[in-house]
């Protein structure tokens, strides 16, 4: 299982070249280091908070995933943590509370998030989803 960490890391650092976070001076693959930093020592969750934002964000599709060795539960989660175009806040945070994986790597993703030096409406927002998806059901 290690070596899947290994090769989410690899795949995320090759799909995130030139990026940066805001402020423009910070490498973008250091926001998927700090979500895997936060999401302990859970290989699975590992493996997703080094993707989470590679569907999203780069060129690269669930296929890509598949076909590079990523495992089906793993892009599954990534999936679900892909913004998709129509789809409200709040129906994204009650499709991601569907899977504990998922979850957990989300919940890492607003937390560094928040560290990031957020806007007003960001900390917003996030106070919103740490709640949802801290809800017990």
């Amino acid at each position: 299982m290690r070596a899947i960490v290994e090769l989410a890391e690899k795949i995320a650092t090759e799909a995130h070249p030139g990026q940066f976070r805001r402020g423009g001076s910070i490498p973008y693959i250091e926001h998927p280091r700090a979500v895997v930093s936060r999401v302990g020592d859970d290989l699975d969750t590992q493996v997703i908070a080094w993707l989470h934002d590679v569907v999203e964000d780069c060129d690269v599709s669930a296929e890509n995933l598949h076909r590079k060795g990523i495992p089906e539960k793993h892009v599954s989660a990534v999936l679900l943590l892909t913004k998709t175009k129509g789809l409200d806040y709040q129906s994204y945070l009650d499709r991601v509370a569907q899977c504990p994986l998922a979850s957990k790597v989300k919940i890492a993703d607003m937390i560094s998030n928040l560290a990031d030096n957020p806007t007003p409406r960001q900390i917003r927002k996030y106070a919103v989803g740490l709640e949802r998806l801290t809800r017990d059901e």
